[in-house]
């Protein structure tokens, strides 16, 4: 009588990746190497949406004893992932992973994850006025609570240091950990020899294989060690781009360095030392006003230091052609579009310059007329002047171009745009410090409304006369309430601007505070003839 063979459950395995990560690549990958190791394999894929609205998921199931063990007995395999039935789940993206948790695809007491920290911005984290964005930290405590273990870094990091793409470091990544813990005894050799098995670009792929493979190996007796670090490094906040200088450390309290350094160091390069002085000077006012309200922690100055660099670091058209036209920002072109050096990287810019970015640089008396003839023309149903330009950057002519506006940096102080934010940001600062006397909260909650300056062309304008308005008619007007009262207003209508683009909800805000709603602003109406239309009436 043969005795029964025994019938270890198939190993299975989840794969998401975004669109054009090479998905199908690994998966296929991972089934080519399995059968060449002599192993069953069944390999199912599920097709998601393209790039950033969605994922592409494949699903392995390999069995853990090779066929020549098997007598002829042939493994029943399942066509896709159920909750609580996966072993392994592979991702390119932390949110993409936590979307798997959610559906139950991750046990606590059964799945291993193995994810990139990267994260890829969905489109309705972008879509709000405010920061829309995940809270990375969150996302990392939800695989922690989930997951039995983890293999967490950054695997596009190390894509990109490879030059290859990341679904060769997530195959080395997988391949390591299923070796590491005993799962599957595939030998690194059999990887390797599916991927040169590739044609073009095989080298590239073995050296992200590889590098990936070398990192979770060295760390697969360490996996504690590994989850702590990644936690602690979760937490660990940015580190300052520059060292404090001797000038802030003296005047400024130690909560106020880091970020006082980082908004000091960016208007400094955005125009020069003595634009840094002011930007000191105007917080230097508002920490002593502070002070003198008898405030102790300075949450106020820390909160008005961000948003005042931003504000003072404003995008013109001369920002705009500096930052276009770094050597930094064309490498990085070149490792985006993954171009060797012998490759010839054609770059071409698109402007579309318009009246308020020509007459910005300009003396306010010659502004202000030409921004005036340009109202005229719009209100009589034209469309706003505006000059379509195409600079191609990889030419000697669009880039010298570019760094000649770039140059007009000095100039930018003679011009009626540069005098317009010098007198909003003074009028800001005077809020807070109002604010301050009557209420330290009060002065807080006016400093965060610097939040609403952001972006430009419309949207700027839009979020400064919001912040204006607020200011005018709800934080400084004593006829809405005392200053506790109008502290509470002030963060319910900055809450309300940032979550609503066309402005709704922080007029019904307004009001339900006492405050009058925002202006209507006059928009001419334009009628087009559709095309083919007679133009009489018969």
């Amino acid at each position: 009588m043969t005795a029964a063979v025994p019938a270890p459950a198939p190993i299975t395995i989840l794969l998401c990746a975004l669109g054009g990560e090479g998905g199908g690549v690994l998966a296929d990958w991972l089934v080519a190497t399995a059968r060449a190791c002599g192993h069953a394999v069944q390999g199912t894929s599920i097709p998601g949406v393209a790039q950033r609205t969605g994922a592409t998921t494949y699903y392995v199931e390999i069995y853990p004893r090779p066929d020549a063990e098997l007598r002829g007995a042939k493994p029943v395999f399942g066509l896709y992932a159920v909750p609580g039935g996966v072993d392994v789940v592979v991702g390119s993206e932390l949110l993409e992973v936590v979307r798997q948790t959610a559906a139950g695809m991750v046990s606590p007491d059964r799945t291993a994850v193995i994810a990139s920290t990267r994260r890829t911005l969905t489109t309705t984290e972008k879509m709000p006025l405010g920061d829309g964005r995940l809270d990375p930290q969150h996302l990392l405590e939800v695989l922690h609570a989930q997951a039995r273990e983890l293999e967490l870094f950054d695997m596009a990091e190390l894509a990109a240091q490879n030059g290859t793409v990341i679904s060769a470091v997530m195959l080395g990544a997988l391949g390591a950990w299923l070796q590491a813990s005993g799962r599957l005894p595939f030998a690194r050799a059999a990887y390797e020899g599916v991927i040169r098995e590739g044609g073009k670009g095989a080298d590239a792929s073995l050296r992200g294989f590889g590098a990936a493979w070398d990192r979770v190996a060295a760390a697969a007796s360490q996996r504690r060690q590994l989850i702590e670090l990644a936690q602690e490094i979760a937490r660990t906040p940015p580190a300052a781009a520059t060292a404090v200088p001797a000038q802030i450390a003296a005047i400024f309290p130690p909560q106020a360095h880091a970020i006082v350094a980082l908004g000091h160091a960016r208007v400094v390069e955005y125009q020069d030392a003595a634009y840094g002085k002011l930007y000191l000077e105007r917080l230097q006012a508002l920490l002593q006003a502070e002070r003198a309200a008898g405030a102790t922690q300075a949450d106020a100055t820390v909160e008005a230091a961000r948003w005042l660099a931003l504000w003072m670091a404003f995008d013109d058209i001369v920002r705009v052609a500096d930052l276009k036209s770094r050597s930094a920002r064309i490498a990085r072109v070149r490792s985006e579009t993954s171009a060797a050096d012998d490759e010839l990287l054609r770059l071409y810019d698109h402007f579309k310059p318009g009246i308020p970015e020509i007459a910005g640089l300009l003396p306010a008396a010659i502004g202000t007329r030409l921004q005036r003839w340009d109202r005229a023309r719009i209100a009589r149903g034209l469309e706003p002047f505006a000059v379509p330009i195409k600079l191609p950057v990889h030419r000697l002519h669009g880039l010298l171009a570019l760094r000649v506006l770039a140059s007009l940096k000095g100039w930018r102080r003679r011009g009626a745009r540069f005098a317009q934010e010098q007198a909003l940001i003074e009028h800001w600062l005077d809020g807070i410090a109002r604010g301050l006397r009557e209420h330290a909260a009060l002065g807080l909650e006016v400093a965060r409304c610097g939040r609403l300056i952001k972006g430009y062309g419309a949207t700027n304008e839009r979020g400064r006369d919001n912040l204006l308005h607020v200011l005018d008619h709800l934080a400084l007007d004593a006829a809405r309430g005392d200053a506790a009262a109008r502290a509470a207003a002030v963060q319910a209508a900055r809450e309300a601007a940032l979550s609503d683009e066309a402005g709704s909800a922080l007029d019904r805000t307004l009001q339900s505070h006492g405050a009058p709603a925002r202006p209507l602003k006059e928009q001419p109406i334009r009628l087009i003839r559709r095309a083919g239309s007679p133009t009489k009436a018969r």
